[in-house]
């Protein structure tokens, strides 16, 4: 007599499958959990490749302040072990990687800004490693430019007691296409501020992860999108509390115009039996600016432990506030501009985030821009 085993799917995160081979993972075929909202057409070779060919994105940045680096190296020890096939497939086909290193003790008085350009070609991959020593405090920026067709990995490791903030800026040309993982491993009393930026591209998916080394890690993720008829913005977390004493926040705000412009954001919080003293919360905003436009929002928060400082979250999406819209018109104040100020006062949190005066007004320039393009 013979019996069958069967695979149950996991049931928790902590249990989902994590691998280096894409061959491990089995082909997507849009009815799993994770990739349900994606439409995995759109994302082109992404999908069924086992290896990617084409040329990464270009690296490029100015002068650089003493204490930091930026260099092609062959190999550097992982912090993220993939749990989806895309990522898998960007680690098994990236040549080589960016290491952007701060030293520790490192305080650069500017932000530090590196750029990777798309120049379009077959599908690539590509890997970053950021590394902050201990005791360092940096900004760095990280935009995203051109055209691609790129999964990619960007690991980044937070030394005890170092303050990092990063910005990440996905501004491509219409027709590219990105998969990409975000990893944050953050150590003892250190602090993590990831600012994720998605205004260009055809199909953007992101996905962010945290874990924590030793107590008094502190994490927080603040996401701003805004998607134009066609455009696919997707946005998933997932931080890892394990470790007692840490503390999370998550704030995504996005806004969506046109037929067919589609948001996705989901959000997973784990919390261990081992994480008591955890501090956390997680919510997602959404601003529907026109008909035709589509945002999904799901937050999720798994508890193991009750001895927790705190753990919440919430989701709200609507339409444009025609109240506040009236408010200020009867104020003497024209509709458009009026719009304007709206949608930047829904942004204005998120943009404060960046701590760089330049990029802070380039982003609402841009914004502006869009909501402009769609009143003519």
């Amino acid at each position: 007599m013979t019996t069958e085993t069967t695979i149950a799917p996991p049931s928790t995160k902590s249990q989902v499958l994590r691998s280096f081979d894409v061959a491990e993972f089995p082909a997507l075929n849009g009815l799993e959990e994770e990739w349900r909202f994606t439409p995995l057409k759109r994302l082109r070779e992404l999908v069924r490749a086992t290896a990617l060919t084409g040329t990464a994105p270009q690296v490029e940045h100015g002068d650089l302040p003493a204490g930091v680096s930026v260099r092609s190296v062959e190999k550097v020890d992982p912090v993220l072990t993939p749990f989806d096939r895309v990522s898998a497939l960007a680690f098994g086909s990236a040549a080589g990687v960016t290491l952007i290193e701060v030293a520790p003790e490192t305080e650069p008085e500017q932000a530090v800004v590196i750029r990777l350009v798309g120049k379009g070609g077959e599908a690539a991959a590509g890997r970053t490693f950021v590394k902050v020593g201990a005791f360092a405090k940096v900004t760095l920026v990280l935009e995203q430019t051109g055209t691609t067709t790129l999964a990619d990995n960007i690991e980044v490791l937070v030394g005890d007691s170092a303050q990092l903030t990063f910005v990440t800026v996905a501004d491509w040309d219409a027709d590219a296409v990105q998969a990409q993982h975000v990893k944050i491993r953050i150590g003892k009393d250190a602090r993590a501020v990831h600012v994720q930026v998605a205004l260009g591209g055809d199909l953007v998916r992101q996905f962010t992860s945290v874990e924590y080394t030793g107590r008094g890690g502190d994490a927080e993720l603040w996401g701003l999108y805004f998607a134009d008829a066609g455009q696919h913005f997707e946005h998933r977390q997932l931080v890892d509390h394990s470790v007692p004493d840490c503390r999370s926040y998550v704030g995504y705000r996005g806004a969506l115009q046109g037929v067919s412009a589609q948001t996705v954001w989901v959000g997973d919080v784990l919390i261990r039996a081992a994480a008591t003293g955890t501090d956390t919360y997680e919510i997602n905003r959404n601003l529907i600016l026109t008909d035709g436009a589509v945002a999904h929002s799901v937050p999720n928060l798994e508890i193991e432990t009750g001895e927790i400082v705190g753990a919440g979250h919430a989701s709200a999406t609507g339409r444009f506030d025609e109240e506040q819209l009236f408010y200020l018109m009867a104020r003497g104040i024209p509709e458009g501009e009026a719009r304007k100020l709206v949608v930047r006062g829904f942004f204005a949190e998120l943009l404060n985030k960046i701590p760089v005066e330049e990029l802070r007004e380039r982003l609402g320039t841009a914004i502006e821009a869009r909501l402009a393009e769609s009143a003519s």
